[in-house]
């Protein structure tokens, strides 16, 4: 389906008096690292901290009045809750919001403080698919309307005025835009819109490296169903993109960059660190890919979508554990020590380099073998530093294994 840029100048006018046209920021310090022009666009400090009630909002606005009486219904464990949520309230509109069962608390609330008397949500089965299923079947039943997190094309429209608002800023002279992508509907909007003003405009989508549903349908030229994905980076973490995202944003997307979830989590704390920007680990995947396309993006004018700062606090220990491992400062070995006096010693004097920490140990004492296994968690103060450990190891004669991030007991600690 083609976009019509009409569509999207109604679609900023059904949106206007809700939505806030975010701040395209100019980052100084991107800018200097990657000799580049770089802005970010702050659709973290959007309505409900993300773009996503951009095309909730539009999409109940095309509604006739029939509809609406019959209420609306989604299903979601995040923004697009907030956003469906935040538009029933404001337009009295009755709402049902099917989420997991495993959705944290503090996301059911801020969607029950956004919608307040207007929505009803219940919780329902392990995954978003099983919230997806009693919502559809919920609808059938009572004839209301489904409101998809993506894959409507009112929805992309909304999304797109994201584009919209670059575009008004930068117009031609902006050369490359990076956004995130999940299910596909900010990055089909951005990416039609974009091109149908200035067809040399360069969209870059940027997947998590354990969900990377549209770079997978890309190389196969089809629809790909994920069987597995790694859900830290929630906000993108599906495993069906739409069909009609994918048809989108292979006419009008250039490439497609993964990014290793410890990436991200470098970059969220960059940001808070640097500039002082809460994001969520979606909203941390365009400005994750610049080291990926540093050669390209040389002396050029990139935007950054920034498309949410939803995270909750909780999930900082995580973030900064990711991080370390991610950038070879943090390492987890089982070592075997024998079960004599002076091997702990032995370990810690000769193995040990004088900046290297152990940050974790778990050892149980066993009477009856001649050696014990010790969970140890040790932090180095640079990369270089793991290799001549390891070596040290084997010339005391120390037996051991670095755990790799495939081992269920790795996934366990982190």
């Amino acid at each position: 389906m083609k976009m019509i840029l009409s569509h999207v100048e109604q679609a900023a006018a059904n949106i206007q008096d809700i939505v806030i046209n975010t701040p395209l920021d100019y980052s100084e310090r991107l800018s200097q690292k990657y000799n580049a022009e770089i802005y970010l666009k702050r659709e973290d400090l959007q309505r409900c901290r993300s773009f996503k009630v951009r095309g909730a909002y539009n999409k109940i606005m095309t509604l006739n009045v029939q509809e609406r009486n019959k209420g609306i219904v989604c299903a979601s464990a995040g923004n697009h809750a907030q956003g469906v949520a935040y538009s029933c309230s404001n337009l009295n509109i009755h709402g049902v919001i099917f989420m997991p069962l495993a959705t944290p608390l503090q996301k059911i609330n801020r969607v029950k403080h956004f919608g307040g008397k207007y929505i009803e949500v219940i919780t329902v089965g392990d995954t978003y698919d099983d919230a997806y299923s009693k919502a559809i079947d919920y609808c059938t039943k009572n004839g209301s309307t489904f409101i998809h997190p993506f894959n409507d094309y009112d929805v992309i429209c909304g999304q797109a005025t994201v584009a919209k608002e670059i575009y008004q800023q930068l117009g031609n002279k902006l050369n490359i835009v990076l956004t995130p992508i999940g299910g596909g509907g900010l990055a089909s909007g951005v990416s039609a819109y974009l091109k149908l003003k200035n067809s040399s405009t360069e969209i870059i989508g940027v997947e998590p490296n354990g969900a990377p549903g549209m770079s997978e349908s890309f190389k196969q030229n089809s629809l790909v169903a994920l069987k597995n994905i790694d859900t830290f980076v929630d906000g993108a973490a599906v495993k069906n993109v739409g069909d009609l995202t994918f048809n989108i944003c292979q006419k009008n997307m250039q490439q497609i960059v993964l990014v290793p979830e410890g990436k991200v989590c470098t970059t969220m704390i960059e940001l808070y660190q640097n500039d002082g920007i809460i994001v969520e680990p979606a909203g941390a995947l365009a400005i994750s890919a610049l080291d990926n396309v540093k050669s390209e993006i040389k002396h050029k004018v990139v935007t950054c979508i920034i498309s949410g700062g939803n995270n909750d606090i909780l999930r900082y220990p995580e973030i900064m554990e990711r991080s370390l491992v991610y950038k070879g400062l943090k390492h987890y070995l089982i070592i075997e020590f024998n079960q004599k006096p002076g091997q702990l010693k032995k370990f810690v004097n000769e193995a040990l380099g004088p900046n290297d920490d152990i940050v974790r140990f778990e050892y149980m004492k066993k009477t009856n073998k001649e050696s014990g296994a010790a969970l140890i968690g040790i932090e180095i103060s640079k990369k270089e530093d793991f290799e001549p450990l390891l070596q040290r190891l084997t010339d005391i004669g120390i037996n051991y294994r670095v755990l790799s991030n495939k081992e269920m007991l790795y996934n366990y600690i982190i």
